[in-house]
């Protein structure tokens, strides 16, 4: 297949009028078709069903805020609404769905809970299940309370890693039928701030990029459902003293590879993956041709990588080389409002 089709979420301060589709054509090494999917406010995270049949998208509603739960028409790209949930405050930040569609999970950095909601068969959602409220702060001025900035299940679902920017925690919760129960705590270092989380295809490693420090962070998880840190890389260039907060991270699906994203020194920095142990080796430093890169995505063939530039408002195109993990700027001036994440349908 030399087209995918992806999804890209947006702030809808500006220009913006919710979720953005578009077709990516590997052969040519193009973006194109760039087009309004859905309306609505400030669908910043999205996340896709493993079937392809259904879209998550953080959601807010005045002055209330949720998830909205979509079906997905994947020849059209539109997007129909089935229905949201939503609760007074503001929206979460992140949101996600388990293998089977029965459970969705959101975080949400203002309030400070990570929430979970059960489906029924046609998609939508039923108010939440779990409402898990963190407690604690952080040294950093803007650690005053808990900020919980991502939710998302072990590779085994059994258990479900919350990374929380304001109390400097990973917290791991059971799942049972959507019901959380606090399981196990890492504390990493003070004012470092973890922001998102991704595992390794072994299952036995997880990387946590961290907002206010710009590191990465390399956990070991064990069966019971915690985890103990092994390494902490810096995504930075020696010497960068100016403002940066660390966005998204990813790793290729092979596992050889992590990337990471720079707000501020605007790049994304390239790691390759130690198999035996885990352990990251810098290996480079890509500009993202943009303002405050907030996510990138591997497409489905992983021959390439989408960067989403928050503020220049442009989607920016990589060939990523599967040998040595690099990357190679093809197109930069894929205009999109205020975008936050990308998401692609798997394949």
């Amino acid at each position: 297949m030399a087209k995918y089709r992806g999804y890209i979420g947006t702030y809808t301060k500006g220009e913006s009028e919710g979720i953005y589709s578009f077709i990516l054509d590997t052969e040519a090494g193009k973006i194109s078709d760039v087009r309004t999917a859905a309306q609505l406010d400030n669908p910043t995270y999205l996340t896709i069903s493993r079937d392809n049949q259904f879209l998550f998208s953080v959601a807010k509603e005045g002055e209330s805020g949720g998830v909205a739960a979509y079906r997905l028409d994947s020849s059209s790209g539109l997007l129909e609404k089935i229905n949201s949930q939503v609760s007074a405050g503001s929206p979460p930040c992140h949101v996600s769905v388990d293998s089977s569609v029965s459970n969705v999970f959101s975080a949400n950095y203002h309030k400070g809970t990570v929430e979970s909601y059960l489906t029924n068969e046609d998609g939508s959602l039923n108010p939440a299940v779990s409402v898990m409220e963190h407690s604690g702060s952080g040294p950093d001025s803007r650690q005053e309370k808990p900020h919980t900035h991502y939710a998302g299940l072990t590779p085994d679902e059994k258990y479900l890693a919350a990374v929380d920017l304001g109390t400097d925690q990973v917290i791991t919760y059971e799942v049972n039928e959507g019901i959380l129960k606090e399981n196990s705590t890492l504390s990493v270092k003070p004012g470092s701030g973890p922001r998102h989380l991704v595992f390794h295809p072994n299952g036995k490693y997880a990387y946590v990029m961290t907002e206010f420090s710009s590191e990465v962070l390399l956990l070991q998880y064990h069966e019971d459902g915690s985890f103990v840190q092994k390494q902490a890389i810096t995504t930075l260039p020696e010497g960068f003293k100016e403002n940066n907060q660390g966005s998204a991270i990813h790793i290729s699906s092979d596992g050889r590879f992590v990337y990471a994203g720079n707000r501020g020194h605007d790049s994304i920095a390239v790691f390759s993956v130690n198999q035996d142990n885990g352990e990251l080796a810098f290996v480079e430093h890509t500009s993202t041709e943009g303002n405050w890169p907030r996510d990138f995505v591997l497409d489905p063939s992983e021959k390439f990588i989408i960067g989403s530039n928050q503020n220049s408002s442009n989607i920016v195109l990589f060939s990523r080389d599967e040998h040595t993990g690099r990357l190679t700027l093809l197109q930069s001036d894929v205009k999109v409002p205020d975008p936050v994440c990308v998401k692609f349908l798997h394949v």
